[in-house]
């Protein structure tokens, strides 16, 4: 008979009976009793009244009894903390019984007892069983552990427990070392600074001998600690690579996963032009394709990891395009994400098969698997230039087979495809406008509306389809009376004449008859630049537009790098990293990949001291330029919150090790070795031509008066604030005069204003608000201004900045354009920051990070400049331009003429370097500046010269 019987009892006054039971002679009875017990537990009958007689029960030899006692003691020793501890003893005891089963139970169930009084009675039995003869309870006290970290972290450091850990690494049962490791991991994700995964090559060796031989589960805690090692060179890279390889043809897909995970992160390392890299290549795609064969679950997580993967290293699956064809009998959900990674590995050379197979999902009858392979052809246009025109006659044959929604999607990517390829393919726009009555959703309308209003002077009766358009305006959503605004203002610049009327009308439904505010503004924009300067609108809204970049769902680089160090994780299922939805006080640790081989970056290894600098890794984009008028008049001018401390900046991957980062020996460019010992002569090969011109010229003392900074740079000077001067002059404001200036002090920009009333009213209610720009400063409070501003009075005002506001690239990039509100009005200025107030107080490199990030930043990055008629010898210049932030870091002088290397640091993350010639005697200076965003290059020039000329 099976164990069900216990589960439909419904006797009353059982709990009475229960006891009796309990303390019954017979041991079957007993056990009787236990399991009904257990069978009341588990559908949530409270039984903890029992507590004593249960635990009575646990002096007993039989191992199914021990089970269903312990069973019951870790589901209620928490509400029955008093009573739990007289379990100790049976738990001592049972620690040390001949059966290596028991023992094990025994240790297992103390580490899932939480409670506070009873774990210092543990420490014994378990100090005991991390050293059992038997690997089954070895292995058990390992997992023990990390349970009692997370009850009492501090005993367990305490009692030495975590080296004991460290020892089981090296055990010789290769379960013991998985389940050591698998303890160590997790302690050290709670702890994230603790290193108690001291990784060597040594332990790196011994993990990799236990990988062949523990379970799957073992293997895959031995890949997850492998891939948070950091190799020291390509050699050893390799050999890691090659001893993990064998773990691609598991039949467990997640012990593949993890193998994957490590295999990407180490061929960061290994150079490309290795024949083993290419055969490493090969040998990836076979086990991400055979993942795919399994249940669509699992295919779905592997296509989801696969997605990273191409967007890392497109070359692995590029000859294995037929894999991702969509079978007629996959869930939708595994469709969607077959047809997202089609189009990342579309090519020229597989482009005709693809379009092939899209052409022919687009007849299926799953409506949003055809939206989503009509939108797959738009992406393959604008991918792959050659199969533009293939694709464009493709989308006229779907439109004409008259199915809305196909219709619709074919629409929204010919209005993309049109904007990718100016001029090309506008002959197909009267096939568009015959489809104009069958569009009922916002997008594809806006889409329609959007190459009516551009392509206006091409359509004959242009100003007929948008009137259409406006017979039910107010019924339209926001994005299409947004775009029908635009196409119509675009129209009328276009063809005045006819269509006075039209804008008229548009223009009053939008301003006077909206309650929608980005409408209505966007109405008084175009009504004011059109009634004002009507040559400027037309360079406004008939800007040349920029051309749209290929793929637009690309995942962000260094997302990616942290994702592709999640793989096989719910984080590469997600696409985010574990921090966005991982809740709880544990530290998540942001993980990057190693820095290539070859680009001139080494990682530092554990094992290689920590003697070397860090540099940081800038954002190399900043966001492109839009509506800024727009923005600005659609401000909300009340007192901002206090924004907090800006974030630290995200670390690079580009981290320096001990080991020479130049290839050819720093000591043997510089003439000198590291520590400043005897010049080796100049007798060197040809330096790398990456780097800064004068580096080129033979030392003569080594490095000695290359690197020693004592050779009469003395202290620096306080900073340069540049003078007041008028933003807004009270003719434009009503009367109120706006002068200012920007300034840091200790590591804090303010914006420093006087406010004069020249008018004859009392001016009160000061807001200030900010336009998105380059930098992302906002006001870090409100606008300070405590009393009424009377007449003919001035008033000091100090703004505090902080540089967490949104982001967008200005022209020029440290244009600052700011709105003021008062009791009178709303007023307008633009004011330029010097970007000297965004030079952090850390922006001194190390010398050796200095030498590689000239060396890797490409040379088409480097700007020159002249500053001219400045009569300061290099000293006094490298102390005025620390005073601003701007730190040298090496001084030399050849044959006359002084070299400074300095070095300077944005807020977010941008790192400039630049190389300044001082010739005693002459006037004119020569500055070179290297950096990752060249855009910032002119800005900083133009600092240089301010500070050095005041």
């Amino acid at each position: 008979m099976t164990d069900s019987k216990y589960f439909t009892t419904t006797k009353k006054g059982e709990i009475f009976e229960l006891k009796a039971e309990l303390n019954s002679d017979k041991k079957e009875k007993k056990k009787e009793a236990v399991k009904k017990v257990i069978a009341s537990m588990t559908v949530g009958k409270d039984v903890s009244a029992l507590f004593p007689d249960v635990v009575n029960c646990m002096q007993t030899d039989n191992l199914e009894l021990k089970k269903l006692v312990y069973l019951y003691l870790m589901n209620y020793a928490k509400s029955q903390p008093d009573m739990a501890i007289m379990a100790v003893n049976t738990f001592v005891k049972d620690c040390e019984d001949p059966n290596p089963l028991i023992r094990a139970l025994a240790v297992r169930t103390m580490g899932c007892i939480r409670v506070d009084k009873i774990t210092e009675y543990l420490c014994e039995p378990l100090r005991k069983c991390l050293k059992d003869e038997d690997p089954y309870v070895r292995k058990t006290a390992a997992v023990c552990v990390a349970k009692l970290h997370d009850i009492n972290a501090q005993l367990v450091e305490d009692q030495g427990f975590l080296d004991t850990l460290k020892d089981l690494i090296s055990d010789s049962n290769p379960m013991v070392v998985a389940n050591a490791v698998a303890a160590l991991s997790e302690i050290a994700e709670s702890h994230p600074n603790s290193n108690l995964l001291d990784l060597n090559p040594q332990t790196i060796n011994k993990l990799l001998t236990a990988l062949n031989e523990c379970t799957e589960w073992g293997q895959i805690f031995i890949l997850d600690c492998l891939a948070n090692y950091t190799p020291r060179d390509d050699r050893e890279s390799q050999s890691i690579c090659e001893r993990v390889t064998p773990r691609l043809s598991h039949a467990n897909s997640a012990v593949v996963l993890s193998a994957v995970k490590v295999l990407m992160k180490f061929m960061e390392m290994l150079p490309k032009d290795l024949d083993y890299y290419g055969t490493l290549l090969k040998k990836l795609a076979p086990p991400l394709v055979t993942l795919l064969s399994a249940e669509p679950e699992l295919q779905y997580v592997a296509l989801r990891n696969i997605n990273l993967i191409v967007q890392r290293r497109p070359e692995i699956l590029k000859h294995e395009m037929k894999v991702f064809f969509v079978k007629y009998n996959d869930p939708i959900y595994v469709k969607l994400e077959k047809l997202d990674i089609m189009i990342r590995l579309a090519s020229q050379a597989n482009i005709a098969q693809v379009l092939a197979e899209l052409k022919e999902y687009a007849t299926e009858v799953d409506v949003d698997f055809v939206r989503k392979a009509v939108r797959a052809i738009g992406r393959c246009a604008i991918k792959v230039e050659q199969s533009a025109e293939r694709c464009v006659s493709t989308l006229l044959d779907l439109i004409q087979t008259k199915v809305n929604y196909v219709v619709q999607e074919a629409i929204v990517v010919i209005k993309d495809i049109f904007r990718k390829y100016p001029n090309k393919y506008e002959s197909v726009i009267a096939t568009l406008c015959e489809n104009l009555d069958s569009l009922d959703e916002p997008e594809a309308r806006a889409a329609m509306i959007w190459i009516v209003g551009e392509y206006a002077e091409r359509i004959d009766n242009a100003d007929e389809l948008l009137e259409s358009f406006l017979e039910g305006f107010h019924d339209e959503s926001t994005q299409v009376q947004l775009q029908l605004l635009t196409a119509i203002v675009k129209l009328f610049l276009k063809k005045p004449t006819e269509t006075q009327e039209l804008v008229q009308q548009v223009l009053s439904l939008a301003t006077q008859d909206s309650d929608n505010p980005d409408l209505r503004d966007r109405g008084y924009i175009y009504w004011r630049l059109l009634s004002t300067d009507p040559v400027a609108a037309k360079e406004v809204v008939l800007a040349e537009k920029p051309l749209i970049s290929e793929e637009t769902d690309l995942i962000e680089p260094t997302l990616l790098e942290e994702l592709i160090c999640h793989i096989g994780t719910l984080a590469s299922v997600y696409h985010k990293p574990p921090s966005a939805f991982v809740e709880g006080s544990r530290g998540v640790q942001h993980k990057r990949l190693p820095g290539s081989a070859g680009s001139g970056e080494s990682v530092e290894s554990p094992d290689t001291g920590s003697a070397a600098g860090v540099s940081e890794a800038p954002p190399a984009v900043i966001p492109s330029q839009g509506d800024l008028l727009g923005d600005l008049l659609n401000l909300d001018l009340t007192p901002p919150t206090t924004t907090g401390p800006p974030p630290p900046p995200a670390s690079s991957g580009m981290q320096m090790g001990a080991m020479d980062l130049l290839g050819g020996g720093l000591d043997s460019l510089l003439g000198g070795d590291l520590g400043g010992g005897p010049a080796m002569g100049t007798g060197f090969g040809a330096p790398p031509a990456a780097l800064p011109a004068s580096f080129n010229v033979p030392v003569s003392g080594g490095l000695d008066d290359l690197f020693d900074l004592g050779g009469g740079v003395g202290m620096p000077m306080g900073a340069f604030n540049p003078p007041k001067t008028v933003w807004l002059p009270a003719m434009k404001a009503k009367g109120l005069e706006i002068s200012g200036t920007f300034v840091r002090r200790a590591g804090v920009i303010q914006m420093e204003m006087t406010l004069t009333n020249k008018a004859m009213s009392v001016m009160t209610d000061f807001a200030i608000q900010f336009n998105r720009n380059s930098f992302g400063l906002a006001p870090a409070g409100p606008l300070q201004v405590l009393t009424p501003l009377s007449p003919n009075q001035s008033i000091e005002a100090a703004l505090p900045l902080s540089t967490v506001g949104p982001v967008m690239k200005m022209e020029p990039l440290n244009n600052l354009q700011v709105a003021v509100k008062n009791n009178i009005d709303v007023f307008y200025f633009s004011c330029q920051y010097p970007i000297s107030m965004l030079f952090a107080e850390d922006g001194k490199m190390e010398r050796q990070v200095f030498l590689a990030t000239w060396k890797d930043i490409p040379n088409d990055n480097e700007s020159q400049f002249q500053i001219k008629d400045c009569h300061l010898n290099s000293d006094a210049a490298s102390n005025k331009l620390q005073g601003s932030n701007i730190f040298t870091i090496a001084k030399r002088t050849v044959e006359g003429q002084d070299m400074l290397y300095q070095s300077m640091k944005l807020t977010n993350g941008i790192w400039v370097l630049a190389e300044l010639r001082v010739q005693a005697g002459n006037p004119n200076y020569t500055i070179s500046l290297k950096c990752r965003a060249p855009e910032v290059s002119q800005c900083v020039f133009q600092n240089y010269e301010m500070v050095l000329k005041n």
